[in-house]
């Protein structure tokens, strides 16, 4: 991988990570069109794209910092006292918290179960990739059809975040998308689309941050010194391009619908399909 290659992975990773149209997927394509992807050793591929979500991480990071600060300080002010409040009475920002926290647990239990799987050929099929992202395409019209669109932040519940955290499991298999599967389940749950979105990049700190230092960890002794370079342009470039992104999906949702994404998902996986029958992939 050069470094031009390098910038044009990360302004990928980063415009498509927080929007619902799958990172994973247009990098395993591009990986696959660009010949980086190894079948010898896609371990390698899974590691250079956690790796470079931590660049997305950092955006999450940079672009929420007041509302991180505000969680982090309400959530230990209001349960480590001894005069504790009960979840109830909590303000929204403490409770959020602990919807993350409850939230984050259904990844992280199937997220470990099925590490070898997840690493493997299998999630790395164009087929699978295509099938994903139409399939799931569908459901988010679906959801787009029947949502109610009128809960806040503050009315999200301990089981909004629980079934919001197993919609996020399936971003585990490329095409799904965590932000589509998360945005999905929340249209579902009534919640609004903004708010959907930002519990989604909220509820995906955890998850990320954690996968992307592991993997980064287990690549170490894949990295040389001129990987140690596109790696870092890579991720510099995602943070950039995923700030931006998030700004337009927050902006975007507050007064439009998801369809655009729906039918991009779509067109997008029979382009896919097209590709594999004339065997540009």
């Amino acid at each position: 991988m050069n470094v031009i290659q390098s910038i044009l992975m990360g302004v990928i990773q980063g415009l498509t990570e927080f929007i619902p149209v799958s990172s994973t997927a247009h990098l395993t394509i591009a990986g696959e069109i660009t010949g980086l992807i190894s079948l010898q050793q896609p371990e390698r591929w899974t590691a250079f794209i956690a790796t470079i979500q931590l660049g997305t991480l950092l955006a999450v990071l940079v672009y929420f910092a007041k509302d991180i600060d505000l969680i982090v300080r309400s959530f230990f002010k209001e349960n480590l006292r001894s005069d504790r409040k009960k979840f109830k009475g909590q303000s929204m920002h403490s409770r959020l918290g602990w919807l993350i926290i409850i939230g984050s647990i259904p990844i992280i239990l199937i997220g470990f179960t099925l590490k070898k799987v997840i690493e493997g050929t299998l999630t790395k099929s164009p087929v699978i990739i295509a099938m994903s992202l139409i399939i799931l395409g569908i459901i988010l019209a679906a959801a787009e059809i029947t949502a109610k669109f009128r809960k806040d932040m503050e009315k999200i519940s301990w089981l909004d975040s629980v079934l919001i955290g197993l919609a996020q499991c399936l971003a585990l298999f490329p095409g799904a998308s965590r932000s589509g599967t998360t945005l999905t389940a929340g249209l579902f749950l009534g919640l609004k689309r903004d708010v959907a979105a930002r519990f989604s990049f909220l509820l995906s700190i955890p998850a990320v941050f954690a996968s992307g230092l592991y993997e980064f960890y287990k690549s170490m002794q894949y990295i040389s010194s001129g990987d140690v370079v596109n790696l870092g342009v890579a991720t510099l470039c995602a943070a950039i391009s995923g700030y931006a992104s998030i700004a337009f999906l927050l902006k975007y949702l507050k007064t439009n619908s998801t369809y655009l994404f729906v039918f991009y998902r779509i067109l997008f996986g029979i382009i896919i399909l097209l590709f594999l029958m004339k065997g540009v992939i």
